[in-house]
């Protein structure tokens, strides 16, 4: 077995190819399915009912809670603080999230509006990547992955020793 070095650049940076990763792609979805969601809770006659506005706090947080997180992997700063343990952060806020949108989206669709319908539908979808991407984190951290970051090998020296002589 080989060993590996762990190689963090701690410099804060704008690299937009963490939206081409599939945890990019997952956090953009999600965003864009909470606004789905609270503008159907919005533009409906009830909305000011305390099933959408239940709703529309589950939205705002999984909305403000993921922009935050694309913007730290957006600009490098889940690397710069990489003694944080951020995916078991990131697994448990999404696992929360997850079931929040479970209880959120079952109680809008039991309210019978079509608004409400709408958004329990982008509500059990945003739910289904919330928990994907819980998923994906555990599995990174029980198979010892980096946040953000990676491991190169390290170089290996081969020592020779000539015959001793007799």
């Amino acid at each position: 077995m080989g060993s590996t070095n762990t190689v963090f650049n701690t410099e804060t940076r704008f690299d937009p190819s963490y939206v081409k990763t599939l945890p990019g792609m997952i956090k953009i979805a999600v965003i864009i399915l909470d606004l789905l969601g609270f503008v159907c809770i919005q533009s409906s006659a009830f909305r000011w009912n305390g099933r959408g506005v239940y709703f529309n706090v589950v939205a705002h947080l999984g909305l403000w809670l993921s922009s935050i997180l694309l913007l730290l992997y957006l600009f490098h700063i889940v690397e710069k603080y990489h003694k944080l343990k951020w995916l078991k952060i990131e697994m448990t806020v999404y696992g929360v999230i997850a079931f929040l949108y479970l209880v959120a989206s079952t109680i809008v669709v039991a309210f019978g509006a079509a608004a409400y319908s709408a958004a329990g539908f982008f509500g059990y979808l945003a739910m289904v990547l919330y928990g994907f991407d819980a998923f994906l984190k555990y599995r990174a951290w029980r198979t010892g992955e980096l946040a953000q970051g990676h491991r190169v090998p390290a170089k290996q020296m081969h020592v020779v020793t000539p015959p001793s002589l007799p």
